[in-house]
């Protein structure tokens, strides 16, 4: 796993060239933007049960089915599993916000998971729908503007939407 710092830095000594103004600029862009990262970060994590629980409230309203005997998540142990996942997808999320890279997210939390949740018959897109309610929960918690680093924070929010919408997609 690499930080973006490493990445730029091995990726131009793997050429035999410099590293360039544009990935200076870039990655002093990322230091400057460091604080906003990791305010985002810490709004996710410290509401991380909030998101989770009103993702899945709001995924098993929307398809009862899932909780319904014989759904995916009926039964305690299945619903703890379910939690357990969306916990997990969330966590890696916010590994890939503060590095500014998804190699994390896709190497230590994607890789797979389509093919294991195919071999458990869990529904791909529903677990891909609970991810979107996530996504939307933890970017209105990121994007709340009190008490945070101030500044325009609209690529950050575009960046963590993407994150959520890679592990929406690796799902589904």
């Amino acid at each position: 796993m690499l930080d973006a710092f490493t990445k730029v830095v091995a990726q131009a000594d793997t050429r035999g060239e410099y590293v360039s103004n544009s990935q200076l600029d870039a990655l002093s862009n990322m230091v400057a933007e460091g604080n906003k990262r990791m305010d985002v970060v810490n709004r996710i994590t410290s509401n991380a049960s909030k998101i989770v629980t009103d993702a899945a409230r709001s995924l098993f309203a929307d398809q009862p089915q899932l909780i319904a005997p014989g759904g995916n998540a009926y039964t305690n142990r299945r619903m703890a599993a379910c939690l357990r996942d969306m916990e997990i997808i969330l966590r890696y999320v916010t590994y890939a916000i503060f590095t500014g890279d998804a190699n994390v997210l896709d190497d230590r939390c994607l890789n797979g998971l389509r093919e294991t949740y195919v071999a458990l018959g869990v529904p791909g897109a529903s677990v891909s729908e609970g991810v979107n309610k996530m996504k939307d929960a933890a970017i209105a918690i990121a994007d709340d503007r009190n008490g945070i680093t101030q500044g325009d924070c609209s690529s950050l929010m575009s960046e963590l939407g993407g994150y959520f919408d890679r592990a929406a997609a690796a799902v589904s």
